[in-house]
């Protein structure tokens, strides 16, 4: 017989009492902040004169901090706690945002060199990113640690339909206030960090259920993290890969001017950011164990990439990319319930960061890749990621030890 003071009672309280709204509320927040950088870099380097590939650079440093921090921060997350970690990433997000915001409204003002503006950009890109890394790190390991292990896929379906909200949300605002000037849509976007760590303070629980056991270390090649670790960085280097070429295929592929090619691009990046939140939002309704919801989303995506390969028109390109990405919304939120599931409590905040890692590796090499294999043939990047997404999805279930 259990009593009220049993320690298994009280977690599974703690666990019920657990509300996952602040958490939701600061990623859409920052993510919002995040992607209106991405959207304006390319007038922006324009305007101080840089080149296409520092731009390319500027965006891509983020990508690289965030696998060099992100099993530190995990494994911080482990000893610190993990509301520690997540008022630490936001604040210090807030103080590079708003380091950046100064830079980049002086630089637009005065015209500095390319050099020292390109420096500025890197630097501050980079600090962002790092503090950034903290974000979904700390908050898989806290979804974990409050999240029974079946309804933990769907949890982090809700997390990512809040990113998702943010990927649309932030360059529609930023294109919005970007009519009036070019640094006014930072100086809007600096505020939405400030509010997320202040959500954050103020209505996020102290619930550290991890402490009650010595954090362990967690390596990379650790055989239960196997799955999850390929499937996510399958995943993330799929995203980039179509990210970086989606331009370029509307220009080569299309036969579109520049102008109309953007344009194309852009929306087919919207169409995006709508299917994964809506593939989410279903995600939340059917609560399929992980690796189901790996195999059909993974399947789903590959035919979605494949048909963008022979997609001859801008709305065919479009509805490519919506079905691509209903897959992927199905893949991204399994990844991460797969590798917690696999794991013991004390090794959660290394759990996070180790998927973190390889999603920021993926990220990294996906754009490098798709430009090297697009020049060989603009449908050859589409049907490479298709593939892999099938392998993934169709990778056999372990047997079970009798």
């Amino acid at each position: 017989m259990t009593t009220a003071t049993d320690p298994a009672v009280l977690a599974s309280a703690e666990r019920s009492s657990f509300d996952l709204r602040p958490l939701l509320a600061a990623n859409m927040a920052c993510t919002m902040a995040l992607m209106a950088f991405v959207s304006l870099i390319g007038p922006i380097a324009r305007t101080l004169g840089l080149a296409t590939w520092q731009a390319g650079i500027a965006v891509t440093v983020a990508g690289v901090i965030w696998m060099l921090l992100a099993r530190p921060w995990g494994r911080a997350s482990d000893r610190l706690g993990r509301r520690k970690v997540l008022l630490l990433g936001t604040a210090g997000f807030t103080a590079a945002y708003w380091a950046l915001c100064l830079f980049i409204d002086t630089a637009l003002h005065l015209l500095p060199s390319a050099a020292l503006a390109f420096a500025g950009l890197v630097l501050g890109r980079g600090l962002i990113g790092a503090f950034y890394a903290a974000l979904p790190v700390a908050g898989a390991a806290l979804i974990a640690d409050n999240i029974e292990p079946q309804h933990r896929a769907r949890a982090m379906a809700s997390l990512g339909a809040a990113n998702a909200f943010g990927l649309v949300i932030g360059p529609a605002l930023a294109a919005v206030l970007a009519r009036y000037s070019l640094g006014l849509p930072f100086y809007g976007m600096a505020v939405l960090p400030m509010l997320a760590f202040l959500v954050l303070l103020l209505k996020l629980k102290r619930q550290e259920l991890h402490i009650k056991q010595p954090p362990r270390p967690v390596r990379l090649a650790d055989p239960r993290l196997r799955r999850p670790l390929l499937v996510a960085f399958v995943a993330m280097l799929s995203v980039s890969v179509a990210q970086i070429t989606v331009g370029f295929f509307a220009l080569d592929r299309l036969g579109m001017a520049p102008a109309d090619a953007a344009q194309t691009a852009g929306v087919a990046l919207t169409m995006v950011g709508v299917a994964l939140i809506l593939s989410q939002i279903l995600v939340r309704k059917l609560e399929w164990p992980p690796l189901r919801m790996i195999r059909v989303g993974a399947s789903i995506a590959a035919v979605g990439f494949a048909a963008s390969a022979l997609a001859s028109s801008a709305v065919g390109l479009w509805a490519c990319f919506f079905v691509s990405a209903c897959g992927m919304g199905w893949v991204f939120p399994a990844f991460s319930a797969l590798a917690a599931n696999a794991m013991d409590a004390s090794e959660q905040g290394a759990t996070a960061g180790s998927i973190g890692a390889v999603q920021g590796l993926g990220v990294v090499i996906g754009p490098l890749a798709g430009t090297l294999i697009y020049a060989v043939d603009p449908r050859l990047p589409y049907l490479i990621v298709a593939a892999l997404l099938l392998l993934v999805g169709l990778w056999p279930q372990p047997k079970k030890p009798a």
